[in-house]
């Protein structure tokens, strides 16, 4: 009680600053601490949805790489089926090398001179396999010629391509080849003036108002640039740092959009959440300082999950499911939440866009973004990034302080050719051909996606098709360790799939049924050969087993003990 005393006998002005101040103190403790805990709510569980910790564990994983006797028993397959295998796997190795001799020549004279074909190489599929599968599996292609849904390779071998040119193949490469044609003979008089616009722009650029709904464009070199600038003109007329994407999503490989894997530099103001999550809308209606939130409708096709690659098939599994009616009522909620916040909405169209329907993702899914862009397809077949806005978004400067812009500008945007070309894809979106093709989508898309589960079904295979729209991801029903094998016994058939392999097959939407019942054939045959040589047989090959067995090789790299 003493040692109270001399507290009690302050002046009582002194003592109610002091609780106050305490009180003030706790109160901004607490707000801190629950909006923290409101931010960790709404990231993703995964390692995918916590960008800092995924980098630090990258960096502790070593590398380990399969020898020769490891490779073709790494699920632990009896000495029989890895006889299978081994067998299986060299008559792929032999029929690449008497098919595509040219096109293998070719790519490796290339390999030490071009950075992408390494990067590509060995991320194809799950690193420990990697070396191998280089130094003997070489489905190399170099394309000589196009011709409706077919390329033709160096060494004259036709392939039906489900590359789609990674999204730009919408209607077809004579399609393509024609809007390019045109161009040149639209703009010969013209040449590669820049600087000066050309008359396709002012029509392109109504064209776009049009289809986005909104009311300036601006043009770029790339999809990535174009999204670039519409985060730059979000954060300028908000007054806000950070960004909102969504665990999984691709939005171009610069920095601030692709933090965690996958980047070399450390996040800077983005926060990586969770899509379709309650605690997701919650930080937004909370946080003010969130500029704008970033939307890849893609990722409907696997939300909080990364692009469907080969190389991450590590136990066969791989999750893919279109729901459109949830993720149109996702995309509402999402929409009403940033408008109540002042957030800016952006869709980013590069990949969907003209795919899924004739004004794209803003149709289909019934919404309106705030800025949306496109790119790829809209070029008619050349390089192109395109934004389109709400006026006072686009706006790159400020009417009472001459000053304070927001610069943007580019040697080769509105290149003149580009614009001709793009002058000739829109004149044949907005024609009454381009519209027919639109006509039933949905329906032709999912009628083709039951045709190849139900031919899969009669050919007692474990695999199974996803789809969002005319873009395909082929699952497996049973875990394996060599999932991404299917890849080279489907490129075997005559297939060309885009460098991640079987998880995206990307039709162009006009795909001719014939070639069509050819896919389905073709696929079926790569799958009956896949099991034929063992790659699906090992008693195992169980999920959790396979989970600890990697752990095991981990441990032993850590250990330095070479795997043989």
């Amino acid at each position: 009680m003493n040692e109270l005393l001399p507290w009690l006998n302050e002046a009582p002005l002194a003592r109610s600053i002091e609780l106050a101040l305490f009180v003030v103190a706790a109160l901004y403790l607490f707000r801190v601490l629950h909006r923290r805990l409101l931010l960790s709510r709404a990231k993703h569980p995964s390692l995918r949805g916590h960008s800092r910790m995924a980098r630090r564990v990258a960096r502790l994983v070593p590398s380990w790489s399969f020898g020769e006797a490891s490779f073709f028993a790494a699920d632990g397959a009896d000495d029989a089926i890895v006889a299978r295998r081994r067998a299986g796997f060299e008559a792929l190795a032999s029929t690449f090398r008497n098919r595509s001799p040219s096109s293998i020549a070719m790519l490796e004279r290339l390999a030490g001179s071009v950075s992408d074909l390494q990067f590509v190489g060995r991320y194809r599929v799950p690193f420990p396999f990697s070396r191998l599968v280089r130094e003997r599996l070489k489905p190399g292609i170099v394309v000589q010629a196009s011709a409706g849904v077919t390329i033709t390779d160096l060494d004259g071998h036709p392939f039906i391509d489900l590359t789609g040119a990674y999204g730009v193949n919408v209607f077809g490469t004579d399609f393509y080849k024609a809007c390019i044609d045109q161009a040149c003979e639209r703009m010969r008089k013209t040449g590669p003036i820049l600087g000066p616009y050309v008359p396709a722009v002012e029509r392109n650029v109504e064209r776009l108002k049009q289809i986005s709904g909104l009311d300036e464009v601006s043009f770029h070199m790339s999809g990535t640039e174009a999204v670039m600038q519409a985060v730059r003109l979000a954060r300028y007329h908000t007054g806000r740092s950070h960004i909102v994407r969504f665990c999984g999503a691709y939005h171009g490989w610069w920095d601030d959009v692709q933090p965690g894997i996958g980047n070399p530099s450390a996040p800077g103001k983005v926060y990586t959440l969770a899509e379709m999550s309650e605690a997701t809308l919650k930080v937004l209606r909370k946080r003010r300082n969130i500029a704008c939130v970033l939307v890849n409708p893609l990722q409907a096709m696997h939300p909080n999950a990364n692009a469907p690659a080969d190389g991450a098939l590590v136990n066969g599994l791989r999750q893919a499911h279109f729901d459109r009616a949830a993720y149109t009522d996702w995309l509402r909620r999402l929409r009403r939440v940033c408008s109540e916040a002042g957030i800016v909405l952006i869709l980013d169209e590069i990949f969907v866009g003209f795919r899924i329907a004739a004004r794209g993702a803003q149709e289909y899914f019934g919404i309106q973004a705030d800025l949306v862009t496109y790119g790829k397809t809209l070029g008619g077949g050349l390089p192109v990034g395109v934004l389109c806005g709400r006026a006072e978004l686009m706006k790159r400067f400020r009417e009472h302080h001459p000053l304070d812009i927001c610069f943007a500008r580019g040697t080769f945007n509105s290149h003149p050719y580009v614009m001709g070309a793009m002058q000739a894809f829109l004149e044949h979106h907005e024609s009454s051909a381009g519209q027919q093709l639109y006509e039933g989508l949905d329906a032709r898309w999912d009628s083709r996606a039951r045709r190849i589960n139900e031919a899969l079904t009669d050919a007692g295979l474990p695999l199974r098709v996803e789809h969002f729209s005319s873009i395909f991801t082929v699952t497996h029903a049973k875990p394996t360790r060599y999932g991404w094998m299917l890849q080279f016994y489907l490129n075997a058939e005559g297939l060309l799939l885009p460098w991640v392999g079987s998880g995206r097959l990307i039709f162009t939407i006009d795909f001719p049924d014939a070639e069509f019942d050819e896919v389905i054939q073709r696929l079926v045959r790569a799958g009956r050969a896949m099991q034929r040589d063992g790659w699906w047989d090992s008693e195992s090959a169980a999920a959790p087993r396979l989970g600890r067995q990697m752990m095991k090789e981990m441990l032993a790299a850590w250990l330095g003990r070479p795997l043989q």
